[in-house]
């Protein structure tokens, strides 16, 4: 009940709930809702995924989100925010009863060499980067933060560079561990230059690690780029997934704008048991509140399983 009451008053209390509320059409007034019931799986969304219908304000994209039945959000730069505003966002979601998704854990930029050569200095950033990610999951209450390990060094073999990621990972749990906090490694289709890029070497990745707090961000996006058959892959790796991200192929917009079928695919993870969070790491195909309200219809309908 409070938290009920706080979501009305932060809404109605910030100048209106929806400012144009007056001018939508009965199409629009019929996919938005005062307060909708929670989607049955847990998308999260991002900075500007709202911009137009509750304003540039992160805090009041947050509390429109959670309006319309959103109770995660995601925040690739969370690192890069200050810490006061890192607390104001996690108050905020702590209030509203949501979750926080996956940072980035920004030691360096992912097309860099970075943790593939296995050397030192590489190694001091990202484990130092790995110690300011624990302080930043502290203020936001978030559970799980992204790595790359970097890019393909072509002066080492394969092998060489898959045991210099394996130790740079066991290095970062012995961090996370202590904290229960997990760091999810991408695989990403971004560049063929990138070292890790598909799911099967990730879960071997995971696999050799051994520890609860390094585990796979399945992308859906990514992998329908590097490999395709996701559901099948999806269940090879399930064992080491920690998260899931969404995005449809081509484009990488919301789902039904592309040839994924994501109400097949969210279903088959549902009924896996998966209960996690499924962070919204697209654009959207409309402009606009329009492709905002678009968005929102998306998501009603592939979670209508």
């Amino acid at each position: 009940m409070e938290r009920r009451k706080f979501m009305k008053q932060s809404l109605l209390g910030a100048g209106a709930f929806i400012p144009f509320a007056d001018k939508l059409s009965p199409l629009e007034k019929n996919i938005l809702t005062e307060d909708a019931n929670p989607f049955k799986c847990d998308y999260g969304f991002h900075d500007g995924t709202f911009r137009n219908l509750a304003g540039p304000d992160f805090i009041e994209q947050i509390k429109f989100g959670h309006s319309q039945g959103f109770r995660s959000i995601e925040d690739n730069g969370m690192m890069g925010r200050s810490a006061q505003d890192q607390q104001k966002i996690g108050d905020t979601l702590s209030k509203l009863g949501m979750r926080m998704g996956v940072f980035v854990i920004s030691y360096a930029s992912n097309d860099a060499l970075g943790l593939t050569t296995g050397k030192k200095d590489w190694i001091d950033k990202f484990t130092a980067s790995c110690k300011d990610a624990v302080e930043v999951a502290k203020r936001t209450n978030a559970k799980f933060m992204t790595i790359v390990p970097g890019s393909f060094d072509r002066s080492k073999s394969m092998g060489y560079q898959t045991s210099n990621v394996i130790e740079a990972m066991r290095r970062g749990v012995e961090i996370f561990e202590k904290h229960n906090l997990v760091m999810v490694m991408e695989p990403l289709s971004d560049s063929p230059n990138l070292f890790l890029r598909f799911s099967d070497q990730t879960f071997e990745i995971c696999r050799a690690v051994n520890s609860p707090s390094c585990k796979i961000l399945f992308d859906m996006y990514h992998m329908q780029k590097n490999e395709g058959n996701v559901i099948n892959n999806i269940n090879s790796a399930w064992d080491e997934i920690g998260y899931f991200q969404i995005g449809n192929n081509p484009g990488r917009n919301e789902p039904g704008t592309g040839e994924m079928a994501y109400k097949n695919i969210f279903k088959h993870i549902y009924d896996k048991g998966y209960r996690g969070i499924y962070g919204m790491e697209h654009g959207m195909a409309g402009k606009g509140k329009e492709g905002e309200l678009a968005l929102i219809k998306a998501y009603r309908d592939a979670d209508g399983f």
